[in-house]
């Protein structure tokens, strides 16, 4: 007995255990990516990744949920197109994938950052949204 069979409908099969599905740029759903970035700690991942511009880590990020759960989130945004991961050596480095994002929903990554940059300022630190 073999492997499930993906549907097409499903991300973009990795082709080794080291690699990681990914959805094409056509395949990136706005539903998807809103989803994604209305979680706060998955935002908070998408913020951080923009303020370096750079890939980080998964262990960069001190989040304040399970290993289990932080690994979760950054499934959650891999898979509907706000990241993408790969292996390097032993890590998995995440990057944002603004370009891909700026490309097919204009202005939509900038609003989203900055909207949750106003809000910070707005509210004060310990009204934050509590951890799921």
């Amino acid at each position: 007995m073999g492997p499930p069979r993906r549907s097409g409908a499903d991300v973009a099969v990795a082709t080794s255990t080291r690699e990681l599905a990914h959805p094409s740029r056509a395949e990136i759903r706005l539903e998807g990516v809103l989803t994604a970035l209305s979680d706060p700690m998955r935002l908070r991942v998408v913020r951080e990744l923009a303020r370096v511009d750079d890939e980080l880590s998964c262990s960069y990020f001190a989040l304040p949920v399970s290993k289990s759960t932080c690994t979760y989130h950054f499934k959650v945004l891999r898979e509907s197109g706000v990241i993408r991961q790969t292996y390097r050596g032993t890590a998995k480095m995440s990057g944002l994938r603004a370009q891909d994002l700026d490309a097919l929903f204009p202005g939509l990554l900038s609003s989203v950052l900055g909207a949750a940059a106003a809000q910070d300022a707005r509210l004060p630190e310990d009204a934050a949204v509590p951890v799921r």
